[in-house]
């Protein structure tokens, strides 16, 4: 490699040993591996943007720390980044192709985080879930109950278990009240680029509690009504947790007391529209794919919910930004935040997405696009939230911000 190249990658600090490094970590899961460097290296490594060969990179190196790069050294980190498919390379290539290959054969998405996000063992599992719905609020186990105004839809976060579970467990809590639902269309963020703004599958997924099945004759009206091809990113539903997540609460909550299925969707980034000063109803796959959706459920005869799998906001150095968040600049965060979501209490998409558009979307808000979607397409009058939260890293480098909603 004359010019190695870096793929888009996570890159965030760490401290081992008592010694401050820099992780690198695959957003794909193609190794699950997490790549720790020296700072020294992590230097070097910042310059594999395709256009410094390996020339101009002993001498930028020289120039910083005055002191030679040995070429060994210099192969042996691109070897070490090569061997995890972190940079973009014939290997790198090769092997997606195969997962590629492999993944649009199999019939049934596997679950890819069992075992490493959530508890692998069924009763273990169950167990896990169970932790979270007994809080100092009284949640209480969800028990399902016919509730006189059917909810329209919910959205909850993404985020870890660890860090979210009473978050989900207030929406689930809510969704054991309607038990007429049989249909869950979950509109999930996808945090890897894609081609086009909507990617769907007709594979069903694997949990630990049982598979579930995807809603084929929605797909395939979908598939009719759009131009563009809603399966040509479909190898992102291979690595992406935000719909598995979901599906563990509800597989908990529906577990031998009614079949339910789903359609999963993941809504593609409006990074480029926010910088552009767009909006989505000037992209045309955007607007006739959520007219095709909407269209779809109201033809559909089963009883539907839309679940948007949204997270809030990312701040912090882990999330490119230069300082670590404040007391103060958290504080001004849940203001910032609450504001934005009394536009999605009050049914107001382009009032969301222009909250955001205004500030250039500072904030990173990773569920800009299902949240906007949901709004959308759902026939709701209101909604109402259950719950905020911040979540910071142990050492206060970064926060993510998420919530739970609820529509009727």
């Amino acid at each position: 490699m004359e010019y190695p190249k870096l793929r888009n990658i996570d890159v965030f600090p760490l401290e081992t040993s008592g010694q401050k490094v820099i992780g690198l970590r695959d957003p794909l899961n193609l190794s699950d591996r997490i790549v720790v460097v020296s700072y020294s290296d992590f230097f070097i490594i910042s310059l594999f943007d395709g256009k410094h060969s390996l020339l101009d990179i002993k001498a930028e190196y020289m120039r910083k720390y005055g002191e030679m790069l040995f070429t060994e050294h210099l192969e042996e980190i691109i070897k070490h980044l090569d061997d995890n498919y972190l940079l973009e390379s014939e290997r790198y290539e090769a092997y997606l192709l195969r997962l590629e290959e492999e993944f649009r054969k199999a019939d049934i998405r596997p679950a890819v985080f069992a075992g490493k996000s959530y508890e692998s063992d069924p009763p273990k599992l169950m167990q896990q879930i169970e932790g979270f719905f007994p809080s100092p609020q009284g949640l209480g186990e969800p028990t399902l109950v016919q509730k006189v105004k059917p909810i329209r839809g919910v959205i909850a976060p993404h985020i870890d278990f660890q860090r979210g579970g009473s978050c989900y467990a207030r929406v689930y809590k809510e969704l054991a009240k309607s038990l007429s639902l049989d249909i869950f269309i979950i509109l999930g963020t996808v945090h890897f680029p894609t081609q086009n703004p909507f990617v769907l599958t007709k594979k069903n997924f694997e949990t630990p509690l049982g598979v579930v099945d995807t809603e084929g004759d929605i797909i395939e009206s979908l598939e009719k009504k759009v131009q563009f091809n809603l399966f040509q990113d479909e190898i992102v539903h291979r690595i992406e947790h935000s719909i598995e997540f979901q599906l563990i609460f509800l597989n908990y909550l529906y577990r031998g007391r009614r079949p339910f299925k789903i359609v999963p969707i993941l809504c593609g980034s409006f990074h480029e529209m926010i910088m552009q000063g767009s909006t989505p109803q000037q992209n045309r796959d955007l607007s006739d794919f959520i007219n095709a959706l909407r269209e779809t459920i109201e033809e559909c005869s089963s009883q539907a919910c839309f679940i948007a799998s949204a997270d809030l906001a990312h701040i912090g150095i882990r999330f490119g930004d230069p300082s670590s968040p404040s007391p103060a600049s958290l504080q001004n965060l849940a203001s910032e935040d609450q504001t934005m979501l009394s536009y999605v209490a009050s049914m107001d998409a382009d009032g969301f997405y222009h909250s955001i558009q205004r500030e250039k979307d500072s904030r990173k808000i990773c569920g800009l696009p299902p949240i906007y979607t949901l709004l959308k397409v759902m026939d709701a009058e209101e909604g109402k939230l259950l719950d905020y939260q911040q979540s910071l890293e142990p050492n206060g480098s970064s926060v993510v911000t998420f919530a739970s909603m609820v529509f009727t």
